[in-house]
């Protein structure tokens, strides 16, 4: 039996691209196989979606990630009105209030990988009211112009982001022992990340049903 075949498998709804990076990557770290990643298209189409995946979770196991962003006071209230009533297998995590929250909270990785001194990174992540802003704010400081050219948007562009945000990000969060994202170290900043790791850990270890 190879390792995906021993591995428990579900499939995954998430916000966007970076999203996907974050899921795929604490599955591998929590020992689950992802079958497929849907969404991808934005908060407001997730939630259009999120009955149907409920819908299937009622047979095979679903991950949907979610962003509580500004748009409520605690992932309690938006599971309240999103899902008040999820399938047997549905896991429903909510980031506080992004996954960028869940990044910075490894404040030494992100340093490093921005090139900035660790004292700037944030001490209280899941407080923060932008953590997407936050993190271009420290790139916007990078030693490293590479990093600015990526990551902070162009003068007059109109972009809230710079032309390679979404990679640089995904290639900080990365693959076990490839990746400069630490979510064990990050989970210790933040709550809600450790949450959702204590959750996946709990869903790899159930036998299926």
């Amino acid at each position: 039996m190879t390792s995906v075949e021993a591995a428990t498998t579900v499939f995954g709804a998430v916000e966007g691209v970076l999203d996907e990076a974050v899921l795929r990557r604490l599955a591998l770290d929590t020992g689950i196989h992802v079958a497929a990643v849907f969404g991808k298209s934005g908060k407001p189409h997730l939630k259009d979606k999120l009955r149907g995946y409920n819908q299937a979770a009622r047979i095979s196991p679903w991950i949907v990630l979610i962003d509580l962003d500004n748009d409520y006071e605690c992932a309690p209230s938006l599971r309240a009105e999103w899902l008040p009533t999820p399938a047997q297998h549905m896991y429903l995590r909510v980031a506080v209030r992004t996954v960028e929250s869940w990044l910075l909270a490894d404040r030494s990785g992100i340093a490093a990988f921005l090139s900035v001194a660790t004292s700037r990174v944030p001490r209280i992540v899941d407080d923060l009211e932008n953590p997407k802003q936050t993190l271009i704010g420290l790139a916007r400081g990078s030693r490293s112009s590479a990093v600015r050219e990526d990551m902070v948007p162009r003068p007059g562009s109109g972009a809230s982001i710079g032309p390679a945000y979404t990679s640089r990000m995904s290639e900080f969060v990365g693959t076990p022992g490839r990746g400069r994202w630490n979510p064990e170290s990050a989970a210790q900043v933040s709550a809600s990340l450790s949450k959702c790791i204590r959750a996946m850990k709990e869903l790899s270890s159930t036998p299926p049903s």
